[in-house]
C-alpha cells in the first residue's frame, strides 16, 4: 500500500491527522505518478484543496499538459473559481487531444453563468469534432431545456435515445425527453415517454410531471393515479394537492376534492391558492360555511387576494351578511379591473342597509366601468326609480333598450317614464 492509499484509508477512517501527514508525504516525497493518482482520488472525495495543491505541483514540472488543467479547472469550478478555471481552459488551444473536453467545461461554465448562446457555440463546436459524443448530446439537450428551446432539446434527447442510451450522468433521458415535449405544449407525445420512464424508475418528481402532463392533456383519471403515488411517497409534496383537488373536480369527485384540500392544509395550512380552491370547491358542493371558512382564511394569509374577495362578496351577499361585504371591501387593496365589482358590491350593501345616500355614490362610481353591463345598468336603473329620480332612471333604460330594443319590459317601462304620472 502506497502513502498515498494509505492516506485515503485514514480519511475513511475518520483519522484527518493521519491522513493530513501523508499528505504531506506525498507532496514532499513521492512520484508524480502517486500524486497524480491520489489528486483524483481526493477530487472524487471532495476535498478540492488538497487536489489543487497536487495538480498545481504536477504543472510545475509539466506546463504544457493539458490534462492537468483541464483537471485544474475542474477542481476550480467546483471551489467556485469560474474565473480561474476559464483562464486554464483558455490555454488549451484546438488541436489538443483534450480540447474537446475543455470545450465542455467551458460551455457548462458560460452556461452557469447564464451566457447561452457563448455555451452553445461552445457545445457545437465539440460536436463538430466528435459528432457521436453522448456526453455532447446529452449538454446539448440540457442547456436547450434551460432555455426553453424545447424543440432543440427534444432534438438532442433523441439522438440518445435513438442509439438507446436511455439514461446519462444518472439522469432518465425518456424523463427529460417528456419534459421537454410537455413543456412545448405536446402532451400527448410527452405522455408517452413518461410511461417509459417510470418503467425505468418510479422517481417522484417523475411521477409529479407525469401527473401533471396528463392533468394538462385533460387526462384527469390517469392525472389522479399518478399524483396519487406521489403522495404515497411523500406526502409534504406540496404542489400536488392543489392539483390533484382540480384533478377529482373535473372528474366530479368533489368529495374527494375537499378531503384532497384538507391532506393538503394538513401539510401547510399556509397554502393560499389551496385555500381559495377548497372555498370554491365547498361552493359547488352547496357547503356554504366551509365555503365562507375556506375563503376567509385565504383573505388572511393576503388581504389583497381580490379573486377570494370577490367570490367572499358573493357569497356573503346572498347570505344577506351586508356588514361583513362592507368590511371585505375595505380590507383589500383595490387595484384594476375588480374596482368597479367591489363598488358595485358596496352598492347593494348599503342599498339592503337602507344608507341609500351611500348607496347611490357606489352606484354612481361603478358605473364609470359598468355602464356596459346590462344586469348593472337595470340594477341601477331600478334603484333610481325607487329613489325617485325618474330622469336619470330613464337615461340608464334608454340605454338598455338601445342594446336591447326588443325588451319589452324595458320598452314598456320607458313608455311609462315619458308620463310621470304613471309611475
Amino acid at each position: 500500500m502506497n502513502t498515498g492509499q494509505k492516506m485515503i484509508e485514514a480519511l475513511h477512517k475518520g483519522d484527518l491527522n493521519a491522513a493530513q501527514m501523508y499528505f504531506q508525504q506525498v507532496c514532499n516525497a513521492e512520484s508524480d505518478e502517486e500524486k497524480f493518482d491520489l489528486a483524483e482520488e481526493l477530487f472524487s472525495l471532495g476535498f478540492l484543496e488538497e487536489t489543487k495543491i497536487l495538480v498545481e505541483q504536477l504543472l510545475t514540472n509539466y506546463p504544457n499538459e493539458s490534462e492537468l488543467k483541464v483537471m485544474l479547472a475542474e477542481t476550480l469550478v467546483e471551489m467556485d473559481s469560474e474565473e480561474e478555471a476559464l483562464n486554464e481552459l483558455g490555454h488549451i488551444k484546438e488541436g489538443d487531444p483534450f480540447y474537446p473536453r475543455a470545450l465542455l467545461l467551458m460551455a457548462d461554465l458560460y452556461q452557469m453563468q447564464g451566457l447561452y448562446e457563448v455555451s452553445e457555440r461552445k457545445l457545437l463546436e465539440a460536436k463538430g469534432l466528435n459528432k457521436d459524443e453522448p456526453v455532447i448530446d446529452f449538454a446539448l439537450g440540457e442547456l436547450y431545456l434551460e432555455q426553453g428551446k424545447f424543440l432543440e432539446s427534444v432534438r438532442s434527447y433523441e439522438s440518445l435515445l435513438k442509439r438507446n442510451i436511455l439514461e446519462f450522468a444518472g439522469i432518465n433521458i425518456h424523463q427529460r425527453m417528456a419534459e421537454s415535449l410537455s413543456a412545448g405544449g405536446a402532451f400527448e407525445e410527452a405522455l408517452t415517454h413518461y410511461e417509459k420512464a417510470v418503467v425505468q424508475q418510479e422517481e417522484i418528481n417523475t411521477l409529479f410531471g407525469y401527473g401533471f402532463t396528463a392533468f394538462q392533456a385533460g387526462l384527469y383519471e390517469r392525472a389522479i393515479q399518478q399524483l396519487e403515488k406521489v403522495l404515497e411517497l411523500d406526502k409534504e409534496y406540496h404542489s400536488i394537492y392543489l392539483i390533484l383537488a382540480k384533478a377529482y373536480e373535473h372528474e366530479e369527485q368533489l368529495e374527494k376534492g375537499l378531503k384532497t384540500v384538507q391532506r393538503g392544509l394538513e401539510q401547510d395550512s399556509f397554502q393560499k391558492d389551496l385555500l381559495f380552491f377548497g372555498g370554491k370547491l365547498a361552493l359547488k358542493s352547496g357547503d356554504n360555511t366551509l365555503a365562507e371558512s375556506y375563503l376567509r382564511e385565504a383573505l388572511a394569509l393576503d388581504p389583497d387576494y381580490i379573486e377570494a374577495a370577490l367570490i367572499l362578496n358573493s357569497l356573503l351577499l346572498k347570505e344577506e351578511k351586508y356588514e361583513e361585504v362592507l368590511e371585505i371591501v375595505a380590507l383589500v387593496n383595490q387595484e384594476g379591473e375588480s374596482v368597479s365589482q367591489f363598488l358595485w358590491d358596496s352598492a347593494k350593501a348599503y342599498y339592503a342597509l337602507e344608507q341609500f345616500t351611500e348607496a347611490k355614490k357606489q352606484y354612481k362610481k361603478a358605473f364609470i366601468d359598468l355602464k356596459d353591463n346590462d344586469e348593472f345598468l337595470e340594477e341601477y336603473g331600478y334603484f333610481l326609480l325607487e329613489e325617485g329620480l325618474q330622469l336619470e332612471a330613464k337615461e340608464i333604460f334608454q340605454a338598455l333598450q338601445r342594446r336591447n330594443p326588443t325588451n319589452e319590459e324595458f320598452m314598456s317601462l320607458l313608455e311609462r317614464l315619458e308620463d310621470p304620472y304613471e309611475i
